[in-house]
């Protein structure tokens, strides 16, 4: 399992404070049950090491790592009990140096330049950023990665559903981490089906998905020109381009006969490769021949193989 990749394509961590292992099994299914097979298990609590030995146990298909750990003891234990990897609110470089010994990943918390420095000259990319909103948000986290443009970060502290749109859309977030998804109290009441429906909810807002616009095929241009000035009488202005005219930038008709029988449906995302692997669970496959990426190798749009109703679907961010 490429464990990075599959963090960036769930896109969401929950940060998990439990103070009974009891509640370890339940909690995990309430979590995959909301789409989030995954869980960053917090060592602020006694119970933190034997709940992660029940969830691993119980769902072995399940991504769970420990968080908050302090120091190479903790991190240590955290390993012994079945955590994959390790997330650190700051950096500490005896914990970081064991991890990599060990062939642990581990995202030590950096929230300054001087800290990501540290980081990179550790072999590390791939940091916690922490705590988010409090150290200047996803504006911080571009000032950053103008330096250091080969980092990504996960991020965590302040984040939830209000504001989670923004950094999900942000190219230099791997993966945003929270506690709303599964507060403490509700893990102490056995709340599973307000945990999955928060759940539930996080999986929508990171993927933000709109309707970017409606496409149609015209047999020509001239039969698209036709179809244009029928549109144009419900207001809509025409912009017409080499192989469509846009409508409003709301209707795409296209100059001959493309993809899907009577046209296409483009969706906008905040993160085209995240998408795609969500819709993969529901059987959308990737058309590799429309992938279009940006300077940075960034997926900007795709097509899939499959179609909806004689519709074609594209991704677009």
């Amino acid at each position: 399992m490429d464990l990075e990749k599959t963090i960036a394509n769930l896109g969401l961590v929950p940060v998990i404070v439990i103070n009974n292992a009891d509640r370890a099994e339940g909690l995990a299914k309430a979590l995959i049950d909301g789409g989030i097979p995954c869980a960053e298990v917090t060592f602020r609590t006694a119970a933190a090491a034997e709940a992660i030995k029940r969830m691993v146990k119980a769902y072995p298909e399940m991504l769970v790592g420990a968080g908050t750990v302090l120091n190479v003891e903790q991190a240590k234990k955290a390993v012994e009990a079945g955590a994959k990897f390790i997330v650190s609110p700051g950096l500490d470089v005896d914990t970081v140096k064991w991890a990599q010994e060990n062939n642990v990943p581990v995202y030590p918390g950096v929230c300054t330049a001087s800290e990501v420095q540290k980081a990179l000259n550790l072999g590390l990319n791939i940091l916690k950023f922490f705590p988010a909103e409090a150290s200047g948000g996803v504006p911080m986290i571009n000032n950053l990665c103008g330096p250091f443009p080969q980092v990504k970060f996960m991020t965590t502290g302040g984040i939830s559903t209000a504001n989670l749109a923004e950094y999900a859309s942000c190219p230099h977030v791997l993966a945003i981490g929270g506690s709303w998804m599964a507060k403490a109290d509700m893990i102490e009441n056995e709340c599973w089906d307000q945990i999955t429906d928060l759940c539930r909810q996080a999986v929508v807002a990171v993927h933000g998905f709109s309707i970017a616009h409606f496409g149609m095929n015209a047999q020509n241009p001239e039969d698209a020109k036709e179809i244009a000035k029928c549109f144009s009488v419900f207001g809509l202005k025409p912009e017409v381009g080499n192989s469509s005219t846009f409508m409003n930038k709301d209707i795409e008709i296209m100059h001959q006969n493309g993809k899907g029988v009577h046209g296409h449906i483009g969706f906008r995302t905040h993160n085209v490769d995240r998408a795609a692997a969500y819709l993969a669970q529901f059987g959308f496959t990737v058309n590799e021949s429309t992938v279009k990426k940006d300077a940075k190798g960034n997926t900007k749009f795709c097509y899939f193989n499959e179609t909806v109703g004689g519709f074609a679907i594209h991704l677009v961010k």
